[in-house]
């Protein structure tokens, strides 16, 4: 039985760092770097091409 959960692909708007975590119901980490919120760029999905 899958879970619930997806990967997601974050982004810092301010440095453009990225990161891939896990979407769970909890906030956006912070930027490592710059210590801004990060935001979600993109669901990333099995088998993905393009």
């Amino acid at each position: 039985m899958r879970d619930n959960t997806e990967m997601i692909e974050i982004i810092c708007p301010k440095c453009q760092r990225t990161e891939i975590i896990q979407l769970v119901k909890e906030e956006m980490p912070l930027c490592a770097v710059c210590r801004v919120g990060m935001v979600i760029r993109e669901v990333l999905k099995e088998g993905k091409s393009y």
